[in-house]
């Protein structure tokens, strides 16, 4: 089965942790949960304003992991922030409360592999896989070594630039993914741009899976209740269950 990662920016609104709900409900494999930061440079407008709201609420991380440390979820749930959050913290301090809280994974976009021991080792000794980025500009000596010491799988940026909706699924992204695969035998996840079924399934057909992001919270943004999310992500895994593994 391809696998599917929903986005979901922490603390969006009160009674957030519905969407993990009715995600998990409708065929997600893992979910990516966005902890707000204000200088996010990755994140496009969309993702953008979800942080903004969330922030304007008062959520922290403290906020968003006391939230899910209640839930009985079976899906790895994975986080997403940036790294000013994690040295403000400390690596080993954020990754133990990261565990504590029931989240396995954590993908740091603005940390540099060259600079990213200390995290692998705090993550590392505290259960947590830490995912490691790879874009279509990425160098081949460098995308190996990204392969190689990526916890979990790979996220495949599919497009320079930041998240948003797109047209289609740029090339690079599938040329990317296609190279990392011939690399590493970890799942490869692309991501940026998989607007819409279609585009998760040209995407699976050269990847192991993806991740959906503004598409989702765009739907947020506008008023969507948890069970309509749920259904959207629902008509993504249908499409994805007709590619073959």
């Amino acid at each position: 089965m391809k696998r599917l990662v929903p986005y979901v920016t922490g603390g969006i609104r009160p009674d957030w942790t519905r969407y993990l709900v009715e995600y998990e409900r409708n065929g997600a494999t893992a979910i990516e949960i966005g902890l707000p930061f204000s200088d996010p440079i990755l994140d496009g407008p969309t993702i953008q304003e979800a942080s903004d709201r969330a922030l304007s609420r008062g959520v922290t991380v403290a906020s968003v992991l006391s939230d899910i440390s209640d839930l009985s979820l079976t899906v790895p749930l994975i986080a997403m922030t940036y790294y000013n959050l994690v040295i403000n913290k400390g690596p080993e301090r954020f990754c133990a409360d990261l565990a504590a809280a029931g989240v396995s994974g954590l993908i740091v976009p603005d940390l540099p592999i060259d600079e990213a021991g200390p995290v692998v080792t705090a993550a590392e000794r505290h259960g947590v896989d830490l995912v490691l980025l790879a874009a279509p500009t990425t160098p081949p000596d460098r995308l190996a070594e990204i392969a190689a010491r990526s916890g979990g799988w790979i996220y495949a940026v599919s497009t320079m630039g930041t998240t948003g909706e797109r047209d289609q699924v740029a090339e690079e992204g599938i040329r990317l993914a296609k190279d990392l695969r011939e690399l590493t035998g970890k799942p490869v996840l692309l991501a940026f741009g998989i607007s819409r079924p279609e585009h998760a399934v040209a995407a699976a057909e050269a990847s192991d899976g993806v991740v959906i992001g503004a598409a989702l919270m765009r739907r947020i943004l506008d008023g969507g209740e948890p069970e309509e999310l749920g259904a959207v992500l629902g008509e993504f895994r249908a499409a994805l269950d007709t590619v073959a593994v």
